[in-house]
Protein backbone atom coordinates (compact mmCIF):
# COMPACT_ATOMS: atom_id res chain seq x y z
CA UNK A 1 0.00 0.00 0.00
CA UNK A 2 1.54 3.69 -0.96
CA UNK A 3 1.55 6.35 1.88
CA UNK A 4 0.57 9.89 1.05
CA UNK A 5 3.97 11.74 1.85
CA UNK A 6 1.80 15.36 1.78
CA UNK A 7 -1.04 16.66 0.55
CA UNK A 8 -1.61 19.47 -1.51
CA UNK A 9 -4.50 20.81 0.50
CA UNK A 10 -1.93 21.16 3.92
CA UNK A 11 -1.69 24.37 5.39
CA UNK A 12 -4.71 25.56 3.26
CA UNK A 13 -8.02 24.07 4.96
CA UNK A 14 -9.03 24.23 8.17
CA UNK A 15 -7.33 27.48 9.66
CA UNK A 16 -8.91 29.45 12.19
CA UNK A 17 -9.54 33.18 12.52
CA UNK A 18 -6.63 33.52 15.11
CA UNK A 19 -3.96 31.92 12.71
CA UNK A 20 -5.12 34.14 10.21
CA UNK A 21 -4.98 36.85 12.15
CA UNK A 22 -1.27 35.87 13.52
CA UNK A 23 0.11 36.74 10.17
CA UNK A 24 -0.71 40.18 10.42
CA UNK A 25 1.46 42.81 12.21
CA UNK A 26 0.11 45.25 14.81
CA UNK A 27 0.52 48.61 13.14
CA UNK A 28 -0.19 51.72 15.63
CA UNK A 29 -1.19 53.96 12.52
CA UNK A 30 -3.94 53.77 10.37
CA UNK A 31 -4.83 54.97 6.73
CA UNK A 32 -5.30 59.03 6.70
CA UNK A 33 -3.24 59.76 9.57
CA UNK A 34 -0.56 62.45 9.93
CA UNK A 35 3.07 60.72 10.35
CA UNK A 36 6.63 62.32 10.14
CA UNK A 37 9.66 59.45 9.14
CA UNK A 38 12.51 59.41 12.13
CA UNK A 39 14.10 56.98 10.36
CA UNK A 40 15.77 56.56 6.85
CA UNK A 41 16.84 58.90 4.18
CA UNK A 42 13.68 61.04 4.26
CA UNK A 43 13.81 61.72 8.29
CA UNK A 44 12.28 64.89 8.93
CA UNK A 45 9.53 64.13 6.01
CA UNK A 46 5.80 65.01 6.84
CA UNK A 47 2.81 62.87 4.89
CA UNK A 48 -0.83 61.23 4.70
CA UNK A 49 -0.52 57.73 5.11
CA UNK A 50 -2.13 56.51 1.66
CA UNK A 51 -1.63 52.54 2.41
CA UNK A 52 -1.15 50.37 5.58
CA UNK A 53 -0.04 46.80 4.52
CA UNK A 54 -0.88 44.85 7.69
CA UNK A 55 0.86 41.35 5.89
CA UNK A 56 4.45 43.18 5.34
CA UNK A 57 3.94 45.91 8.59
CA UNK A 58 4.86 48.57 5.70
CA UNK A 59 2.86 51.71 5.49
CA UNK A 60 2.64 54.11 2.00
CA UNK A 61 2.88 57.87 2.80
CA UNK A 62 2.36 60.85 0.09
CA UNK A 63 5.49 62.46 -1.12
CA UNK A 64 7.78 60.31 0.74
CA UNK A 65 10.00 57.73 -0.10
CA UNK A 66 9.59 58.61 -3.78
CA UNK A 67 10.95 56.00 -6.67
CA UNK A 68 10.53 56.11 -10.42
CA UNK A 69 8.70 53.29 -12.13
CA UNK A 70 8.87 52.43 -15.69
CA UNK A 71 5.42 52.05 -16.36
CA UNK A 72 3.55 51.04 -19.98
CA UNK A 73 0.48 52.07 -20.92
CA UNK A 74 -2.42 50.09 -20.37
CA UNK A 75 -4.98 52.01 -22.97
CA UNK A 76 -4.76 53.93 -25.85
CA UNK A 77 -5.42 57.25 -24.44
CA UNK A 78 -2.50 56.45 -21.57
CA UNK A 79 1.00 57.79 -21.79
CA UNK A 80 3.87 55.33 -21.74
CA UNK A 81 6.93 56.92 -19.14
CA UNK A 82 8.69 56.90 -16.14
CA UNK A 83 6.55 57.87 -12.92
CA UNK A 84 7.57 58.81 -9.24
CA UNK A 85 5.15 57.14 -6.87
CA UNK A 86 5.81 56.63 -2.78
CA UNK A 87 7.30 52.91 -2.05
CA UNK A 88 6.37 51.50 1.16
CA UNK A 89 8.83 52.03 4.17
CA UNK A 90 8.28 50.00 7.47
CA UNK A 91 5.50 51.41 9.95
CA UNK A 92 8.29 51.44 13.24
CA UNK A 93 10.18 54.59 11.30
CA UNK A 94 7.19 56.33 10.99
CA UNK A 95 6.05 58.21 14.23
CA UNK A 96 2.62 59.55 14.73
CA UNK A 97 2.10 63.73 15.18
CA UNK A 98 0.19 65.34 18.11
CA UNK A 99 -2.82 67.25 17.18
CA UNK A 100 -1.90 70.06 19.50
CA UNK A 101 2.00 70.87 19.48
CA UNK A 102 2.47 68.71 15.54
CA UNK A 103 4.99 67.41 17.33
CA UNK A 104 6.02 63.50 17.05
CA UNK A 105 4.24 61.31 19.83
CA UNK A 106 3.67 58.02 20.75
CA UNK A 107 -0.19 56.69 21.23
CA UNK A 108 -1.95 55.48 24.26
CA UNK A 109 -4.96 53.19 24.34
CA UNK A 110 -7.73 54.23 26.46
CA UNK A 111 -11.60 53.10 26.62
CA UNK A 112 -14.45 55.48 27.53
CA UNK A 113 -17.02 55.23 29.32
CA UNK A 114 -19.54 54.06 26.37
CA UNK A 115 -16.94 50.90 25.97
CA UNK A 116 -15.73 52.80 22.42
CA UNK A 117 -11.60 52.51 22.11
CA UNK A 118 -9.80 56.09 21.68
CA UNK A 119 -5.84 56.60 20.71
CA UNK A 120 -4.55 58.84 23.48
CA UNK A 121 -1.54 61.04 22.53
CA UNK A 122 1.43 60.50 25.03
CA UNK A 123 3.11 64.22 24.98
CA UNK A 124 -0.34 66.51 25.49
CA UNK A 125 -2.65 63.99 26.88
CA UNK A 126 -5.17 64.84 23.77
CA UNK A 127 -7.48 62.45 22.14
CA UNK A 128 -6.68 61.60 18.51
CA UNK A 129 -9.46 61.56 16.39
CA UNK A 130 -9.33 58.46 13.55
CA UNK A 131 -8.93 59.61 9.90
CA UNK A 132 -12.44 60.22 8.54
CA UNK A 133 -14.20 60.70 11.91
CA UNK A 134 -14.76 64.28 13.61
Amino acid sequence: MRVLTHRKTRGKRNRTRHEINAEREKIHVVKGDTVRVVRGDDKGKEGKIIRVHTKTGRVVIEGVNLVKKHRKARRAEEQSGIIEMPAPLHASNVMLLDPKSGAPTRIRAKIDTDGTKERISVKSGDALARPGKS
